[in-house]
This record gives C-alpha cells, sequence and structure tokens, in this order.
C-alpha cells in the first residue's frame, strides 16, 4: 500500500497484533513491486495485508510470490489491485468494504437529514441577514417528518443508509433491478423503478458501484425528473452521475447537491461548481478518516487471526462479486 496509507491505517497496536500473528516484515510497506526488496520480500510471503495504493498483483507480481495464498484489503473496492491472476490461482481475499461501508453510511444520513431541514440554506441567509427576527425560510414542506428518501442501490453502503433511517419518520424508496420488492421491504423500503425514484424523493442517495453499465445512470432525463428544490447525495463515484447535466441543473437553482465525490474527482479551479450556492462539495471524506481508520485495521487483524488459525476469512470477496464492489 501506499506509504501514507500504511502510516495511516496501521498503527502501533495494530502493527504489534500482526506481529503475534505472523512473521511480519518490517516497515516500509512495499509500494513497488519492481524493486529488489519487493522481489525478496515476495518471495517468502503467503499472505499480503493491502491497502490504498497496492500496485496490481499480476501474473508477473505473481511469478515473483509463489507461496501467496491469501489478501487481506484495508480497505473497500479491490479491483484495483486485485485481478483475474489472482482469481486463477485461487488466493483468498478479503475486503474490509464493510467496515468503511459505516462511516459512509453516517455521513449520507447526517447529509440527508441536514438536506431536509434546510440547514445549509438557513445558515447562508442567517449569516447574511445577522438577525433572527428577519428569518423566514422555512416554508411548510421544510423539515424531515415524513419527507421521502431515494436509495439508489442496495450495496453494503446503500442498505446500512437504510438501516439508519429507520428510526426516522421518513418514507424510504429504493431501486436496485436485483432485489424484489419483497427483499427491499425487508430491508425496510419500497422497491420503485428508476424514474419513480428521482419523481418522488425528496433527497435521492446515490450508493451504486461505477460499472460499465453505471457509468452516466444519473441521467439529464433523470435529474430533470427531481422535484424542485430537492437534493442529490453522491457518496459513490462521480461518473455514476451526467456531471454536465447536474452543473447546469445546480447553477439553475433547481435543484441542490451535496457530492463527496465528482467527475472528474478533483474538478478544475475554474468549474463552477465551486462557487455554486446549492452544492456542497467535500473532499471525499465520507469514507473512513481519523479514528474511523482504527476499524479497519482491526478487522484486518481478526482477518489474519483467522486466516492463521484456518478458520477462514470472515469478509471473504467471492471472484464473482469482486468486480462489483465499489
Amino acid at each position: 500500500m501506499a506509504p501514507e496509507a500504511a502510516d495511516g491505517v496501521l498503527d502501533a497496536a495494530a502493527m504489534a497484533a500482526l506481529a503475534e500473528l505472523t512473521d511480519l516484515v518490517p516497515p516500509p510497506a512495499l509500494a513497488d513491486f519492481t524493486t529488489e526488496r519487493a522481489r525478496r520480500v515476495l518471495a517468502d510471503t503467503e499472505l499480503l495485508i493491502t491497502g490504498w495504493g497496492c500496485p496490481p498483483i499480476d501474473e508477473r507480481v505473481l511469478a515473483t510470490a509463489p507461496r501467496l495464498r491469501a489478501i487481506v484489503h484495508t480497505a473497500g473496492s479491490v479491483r484495483g489491485h486485485v485481478g483475474a491472476a489472482c482469481w486463477r490461482r485461487g488466493i483468498e481475499v478479503s475486503s474490509a468494504a464493510r467496515a468503511n461501508a459505516l462511516p459512509v453510511a453516517e455521513y449520507t444520513l447526517a447529509m440527508i437529514l441536514l438536506a431536509n431541514k434546510g440547514v445549509l440554506e438557513s445558515a447562508r441567509a442567517y449569516r447574511a441577514a445577522r438577525a433572527r427576527e428577519h428569518w423566514q425560510y422555512a416554508g411548510p414542506e421544510q423539515g424531515n417528518y415524513q419527507r421521502t428518501v431515494g436509495i439508489l442501490s442496495a450495496s453494503l453502503t446503500g442498505r446500512r443508509v437504510i438501516e439508519l433511517l429507520r428510526p426516522h419518520d421518513l418514507h424510504v424508496l429504493l431501486y436496485d433491478p436485483y432485489v424484489s420488492a419483497k427483499q427491499a421491504t425487508a430491508l425496510g423500503a419500497r422497491a420503485v423503478d428508476l424514474p419513480e425514484l428521482f419523481a418522488a424523493s425528496d433527497v435521492v442517495s446515490v450508493h451504486t458501484p461505477l460499472l460499465p453499465e453505471t457509468r452516466g445512470l444519473v441521467s439529464r432525463e433523470l435529474l430533470a425528473a427531481l422535484r424542485p428544490d430537492a437534493t442529490l447525495i453522491n457518496t459513490a463515484r462521480g461518473a455514476v452521475v451526467d456531471q454536465q447535466a447536474l452543473t447546469e441543473a445546480l447553477l439553475a437553482g433547481r435543484v441542490r447537491a451535496v457530492l463527496d465525490v465528482t467527475e472528474p474527482d478533483q474538478l478544475p479551479p475554474d468549474h463552477p461548481l465551486w462557487t455554486c450556492e446549492n452544492a456542497l462539495l467535500t473532499p471525499h471524506i465520507a469514507g473512513s478518516q481519523g479514528t474511523e481508520l482504527r476499524r479497519l485495521a482491526a478487522v484486518a487483524v481478526d482477518e489474519v487471526r483467522r486466516w492463521a488459525r484456518g478458520e477462514g476469512f470472515a469478509h471473504a470477496v467471492p471472484p464473482e462479486r469482486a468486480a462489483y464492489l465499489a
């Protein structure tokens, strides 16, 4: 993994725990599999602990790692570094995707409640007026009681968001072509088609992975179907949304958006969304940050412990599901 990922996720306690379970190669972490040190280390490696910034583990890398049998990933998707060569060899793979989904869901819940409450607009108007007695923003549709939230995809994060919404007096809709109406009900949502999700929701939250078939899924037509002043939240991948169409809708003042991801990931400095009052941009912080990184380390340590005991991974990634993990 990248050195900064190793420093952030694997603190001293995690490293000590791993050293008790394995013959742990001392730091620094491998960030390049082509170096002489990497080839020397990989020659004896049975287990790789990976993280953000891990290079692809392809045929050439595997040729230098004849004993490699397992990979424990301390982040979410393994698509970037675990490829077909690993699956062909039968390497066991574990991911902390479920753990990383928790803070994303918490961020989403907070943004849903704030959006329905009109907090950002209220704060901006209050700051401009400098007086409460002139406050007239609150309208009859503002608030969280009986509002409608649409969840796009019952992914790990999407399911957790639905779970977190249960204590609130909200109507929850779900679009996911792989979830039946009965299954959606069991989750705590009502299954709808994609156009209805956008037309009926006060807030739409995007949780679908970026796949060839989901690129641009949130189209100009769907964005046009949003209710006036509805909010789109995207914590998944920027390219799932038609960025140009969304930008136009935001600049027109028709809808609002909370964007933790964009397309491209780093908007150019002169992009109009930087100064758009209807858009809240955050720098991809919904996932694990700060203390939340300790959860990823704890999951990794537990998975290594299970593997060392021959118990199998608790969070194994089946080969057929690897392509769908965001």
